[in-house]
């Protein structure tokens, strides 16, 4: 996936801490082939806040990284089913019995959550989990 992002170091810092463009937001949504009220609703974005932003132009510093966890996410996820988007949108929407029968997309509020997805695709990539 190729959003123009650095994966690590201190200019992806930069880029979270100053806040990521709001076009970004976009970008993602039409990567997934999702409503942009899918994302920001899984970066806990309210409407409001969301009509804030882009008229601002950019997210804050939370939101994006936020937004950075979700790309990674989605990164793992596309990397488990070998690029291919449909299947791994369809997984980050569908209840996962490894993540409680929660959708691994409502799982991105909260680093601990994220990180559980995070494992849980590690270990399916890896055939531990059947």
């Amino acid at each position: 996936m190729n959003l123009g992002l650095p994966s690590r170091g201190t200019r992806l810092h930069d880029l979270v801490r100053e806040g990521l463009p709001f076009e970004f937001l976009d970008q993602i949504a039409s990567l997934l082939q999702m409503p942009r009220g899918v994302i920001t609703k899984a970066i806990c974005v309210s409407p409001t806040t969301l009509a804030r932003r882009a008229k601002a132009g950019q997210f804050s510093s939370l939101e994006s990284d936020r937004l950075v966890a979700l790309v990674a996410v989605i990164e793992e996820a596309l990397s488990l089913f070998k690029n291919d988007v449909a299947a791994a949108t369809v997984w980050m929407n569908s209840p996962v019995r490894g993540l409680g029968s929660k959708r691994p997309l409502d799982m991105l509020k909260t680093r601990v959550e994220t990180e559980a997805v995070l494992d849980l695709i590690g270990r399916l990539d890896r055939g531990v989990l059947a």
